[in-house]
């Protein structure tokens, strides 16, 4: 990106990313997630940015983020020390930490302390091997300093437009194939490529062949989107309440009138 660029982006994305104020007490245990999470755990957050409408506008899903769980600063350090001197020099041994894709960072490490006020849900995925789950955060891991694909949010938003009415250089390219390792991602592609490389489904296509078996086709991992982790059918998920097992009490619950 040259200088003219950057200097028009960076205002943009700062208006794009600048949060509104928390709108009440979030519906889940924060307490709880921290304390559930197991690493290759994917995290759905529901934002409060002005990109997080779109991607919640477009999908007409709350959810508007997802966040790769990789475990503890501590458990990182014993298990990857290289990338902990590189990487992990700040957090405390017990800091929970998540790979995501972020909008003017890229693929960044994150504390799950910083969506403490958010709504938050985990996506777990069922009968992954730990070896598996080892390879889909080494996966992750590996693409830290990849650039965020703020295209692929725009590509998103022109599906409000009809596609015939836009000049051919406006129009999507989520559905161009690239040869080679991707350059930039957000952070739904980022998780399900992750995932694809232990061969682990998400949303796959079940197609019927000639001899009436069944296999199963990929997906283009650019047309995944947070809320894909919340509907697949492959993926437990794993709500804590904030008032925590109150449900179970539903006749004594405090109403107000």
């Amino acid at each position: 990106m040259n200088a003219v660029s950057r200097a028009l982006m960076t205002p943009l994305v700062a208006w794009l990313t600048e949060e509104s104020a928390r709108p009440g007490q979030p519906l889940c245990d924060y307490a709880r997630i921290c304390e559930k999470l197991q690493p290759s755990d994917v995290l759905l957050v529901e934002g409060r940015t002005r990109v997080s409408g779109v991607i919640q506008a477009v999908t007409l899903s709350s959810w508007s983020h997802a966040a790769l769980y990789i475990g503890t600063a501590g458990r990182l350090r014993e298990r990857w020390p290289a990338l902990a001197r590189h990487r992990l020099p700040r957090w405390a041994d017990d800091e929970h930490l998540l790979v995501e894709a972020e909008l003017g960072q890229g693929t960044v490490i994150m504390p799950l302390s910083r969506y403490r006020d958010h709504h938050l849900r985990i996506c777990r995925p069922a009968y992954l091997t730990e070896q598996d789950s080892e390879q889909v955060i080494q996966y992750a891991v590996q693409r830290l300093g990849t650039r965020y694909d703020l295209r692929q949010i725009l590509d998103l938003l022109r599906f409000f437009f009809p596609y015939g009415l836009l000049p051919r250089r406006w129009r999507s390219s989520l559905f161009a194939v690239s040869a080679g390792e991707p350059t930039r991602t957000v952070c739904s592609t980022l998780i399900a490529r992750a995932f694809s490389s232990v061969d682990y489904p998400v949303l796959p296509r079940l197609e019927r062949q000639p001899d009436g078996r069944y296999a199963y086709r990929r997906r283009n991992p650019k047309l995944f989107t947070p809320r894909d982790f919340d509907y697949s059918p492959y993926f437990n998920i794993i709500k804590y309440p904030f008032m925590g097992e109150d449900a179970a009490r539903y006749r004594e619950m405090d109403w107000l009138p």
